[in-house]
């Protein structure tokens, strides 16, 4: 049985620092031979495809897959909105400045963001079952550089050409996991500890430096040894090893040798979203980048929903966000893999205003307890960071909750905002939303602006069918 070949071209120069790393330019081409973790197994290939038997380690996020999309300069793959508006509006673009991002959400494949003098406009690229891509039911093109091509002589929206691709940053292996191969047990000697980020029941976190191959800063969350501390070191690096999303935290490495022990993993500039949103960055924001950190926690809630993964406490203060506003899920001391649809636990040691009522009365989580957990959550964004049930005791909580009452909307919160919580917050909890439902609802709730042409009627595509060629 054959295997498939994976290609790949780089799309920057690269020097390595250790032997194990393959120093390259911008444009070589590769052969991937393992492309587990973030650094490739790769040999080098000559001009004409042959094979020159040069290997090593790269740096996946310097690499584009040959003949695909990836290689184009305005392809920018995993982007989020608010990332999207923050590199448009950076120094070097201009009004027509334009990327194309991967979408994930119902209906559509990717998104075109384009910039409109000091704001960004979002558009959502469609497919037919043809393969063809329309932003209205006017035009219609075999690929996306014929798209791009159109819309830059014909207005996307009103005085708005596309001109010239995002400026795009090159990327830092530092962004990485430090890591070449899976290597989870360091020793302690190779990580130093700065200053303390914040602490818990049973752990303290501080922002370090990882002095292996390179000095890299990371966090590292120390936890004292005893039984039931080493339990829950075991329980949170075991998940951390297995799971892998962009919108959940990464895991680098781990000392199980010595008092305390380490987890040492990737450090996010801006600290917890509950932090954030209570501070003057937090103020600042609009209704669409509280919805992107919103749709970034729902995707990544997402991912552990398809591995029957319960977190257990998803709260604002356990979401960590960097730079662009990037979020990551944290924190999972708590988190279980379920079976037979629910985990029952008699603990107290519960985030009780953060938790959904059946596990307050009996213990009960299944996916949908995380879910009611999200709409606590949505309220704190959207109220900037409000302790929930402002008023209330944990003792008098599930009494509240089971006559019926809920929290009041935020201030200034949208009624359609707010009943997204309300569906999170459905006593029975089947008849919550899944968190694939709440990937749907909550990118409705995003403003794409219509393209110029949406309001014409639609032309015939037999002019476009002409023009197929393989998409690229």
């Amino acid at each position: 049985m054959s295997h498939p070949t994976y290609r790949y071209v780089s799309q920057w120069d690269f020097k390595g620092s250790t032997r194990q790393e393959l120093s390259f330019k911008a444009g070589d081409h590769f052969q991937a031979l393992d492309r587990s973790g973030d650094w490739w197994l790769v040999e080098k290939l000559r001009a004409d495809g042959s094979r020159t038997g040069e290997k090593g380690f790269v740096p996946n996020n310097y690499m584009a897959e040959e003949g695909t999309v990836e290689e184009q300069p305005w392809f920018f793959r995993d982007l989020s909105r608010t990332e999207a508006v923050n590199l448009l509006l950076k120094r070097g673009n201009t009004t027509g400045s334009f990327l194309i991002r991967v979408s994930d959400k119902q209906g559509f494949v990717y998104a075109l963001s384009a910039r409109s003098q000091n704001s960004v406009k979002h558009f959502r690229i469609l497919q037919d079952e043809q393969g063809e891509y329309h932003l209205n039911a006017s035009n219609f093109f075999v690929d996306l550089n014929k798209l791009i091509e159109f819309y830059k002589v014909k207005p996307l929206a009103k005085g708005l050409l596309l001109t010239s691709p995002c400026v795009k940053d090159e990327p830092t292996d530092t962004d990485l996991n430090p890591l070449p191969v899976d290597e989870w047990e360091r020793p302690r000697e190779e990580f130093e500890l700065a200053q303390k980020l914040g602490s818990g029941n049973f752990s303290q976190v501080y922002e370090g430096y990882w002095l292996g191959r390179v000095k890299v800063r990371v966090a590292i969350k120390t936890i004292n040894q005893d039984v039931t501390n080493q339990e829950t070191f075991v329980r949170e690096t075991t998940f951390l090893k297995t799971l892998r999303h962009r919108n959940l935290l990464s895991l680098y490495a781990v000392c199980s040798v010595g008092n305390p022990f380490y987890i040492i993993t990737e450090l996010l500039a801006k600290g917890d979203l509950l932090k954030f949103l209570q501070g003057s960055e937090g103020e600042e924001l609009n209704l669409d980048a509280l919805l992107d950190i919103a749709g970034q926690i729902v995707d990544g809630m997402h991912y552990l929903e398809t591995k029957n993964c319960v977190h257990r406490d998803l709260a604002a203060r356990n979401v960590l966000i960097g730079q662009n506003n990037i979020c990551k899920i944290a924190d999972f001391g708590l988190a279980r893999f379920i079976k037979d649809d629910m985990y029952v636990s008699r603990s107290k040691e519960i985030p009780y205003k953060w938790t959904a009522p059946e596990a307050l009365a009996y213990g009960r989580y299944t996916l949908k307890s995380d879910v009611w957990s999200f709409g606590i959550l949505l309220y704190e964004i959207m109220s900037r960071g409000i302790i929930p049930y402002p008023g209330i005791q944990n003792s008098e909580l599930l009494c509240y909750l089971k006559q019926g009452h809920r929290m009041a909307a935020p201030q200034n919160c949208s009624d359609k905002v707010y009943n997204v919580m309300l569906d999170c917050w459905m006593e029975n909890p089947q008849k919550r939303p899944t968190f694939n439902d709440l990937k749907i609802n909550i990118d409705n709730l995003a403003n794409y602006e219509p393209s110029e042409e949406s309001i014409k009627p639609p032309k015939s595509k037999g002019w476009i069918k002409k023009l197929r060629k393989p998409v690229i």
